[in-house]
């Protein structure tokens, strides 16, 4: 899996503080502007954060690009609607020359499920590169591929529904792919906007498990995790 910042906002903090400030503010966005580059940005985050004005965050975006997942978690990504996408297609791709399957580690660590698995990809792999011998399109024959199908996909969320998106899939009780999306995610927007996503993670880092009887019970682990997460990388 490899996850990268494509773009953002350029100084996403600013342009939050910024929005959030004019709100309550009878001068010009000018005056503004000036008055934050020289103000405490940190502390007015964190004080409109706390009191849930958390509509100002939907002015920065960040834009990831995600490579070496199965269509197993982009079917779940897209779940997200609050977000834009665009995925390698596979009308347009075909995978006749060049086939990967995702194995999860459960799969990867038991030699006969590891044998199973890969015998079964190649099967399809070589069914798919008949149907297209055959003439059927790419686009048909495509229906034999497994959720294990590697594939990339842009996406872009903005601050507001990232905190949402990493409270629900860094969650221990999320799927294990989309899991380490979201963290490797999380990782990278914490550089760049270190006040906004400072106590971004799933729902227990910031209070009680919102898992109820469901609960993991490692929440202190995971609470340490995630307040460590990104320091000194």
């Amino acid at each position: 899996m490899n996850v990268t910042l494509i773009e953002h906002t350029p100084n996403p903090e600013l342009t939050v503080a910024l929005a959030a400030r004019l709100c309550y503010s009878p001068t010009s966005i000018g005056n503004l502007r000036q008055k934050l580059e020289s103000s405490d940005i940190e502390a007015f985050l964190d004080k409109i954060m706390s009191l849930g004005h958390h509509s100002v965050l939907e002015h920065a975006s960040f834009t990831f690009g995600i490579e070496g997942i199965s269509r197993v978690t982009t079917h779940q990504l897209v779940r997200h609607r609050i977000a834009s996408f665009s995925q390698q297609s596979q009308r347009y791709v075909s995978h006749t020359e060049h086939f990967t399957s995702i194995m999860p580690d459960t799969i990867a660590a038991h030699a006969e499920a590891r044998q199973i698995f890969a015998f079964m990809a190649e099967t399809v792999h070589k069914a798919y590169a008949q149907l297209v011998e055959l003439g059927i399109p790419a686009e048909d024959a495509r229906y034999i591929l497994p959720n294990a199908t590697e594939t990339k996909i842009i996406m872009t969320m903005n601050a507001r529904e990232l905190l949402h998106f990493f409270a629900l899939r860094c969650c221990q009780r999320a799927q294990w792919e989309i899991r380490d999306m979201s963290i490797a995610m999380l990782r990278l927007v914490r550089r760049v906007a270190p006040v906004i996503f400072r106590d971004a993670g799933p729902g227990c880092v910031g209070g009680p498990c919102p898992e109820g009887r469901f609960c993991c019970g490692q929440t202190a682990e995971v609470r340490a995790f995630f307040k460590g997460l990104g320091q000194g990388e």
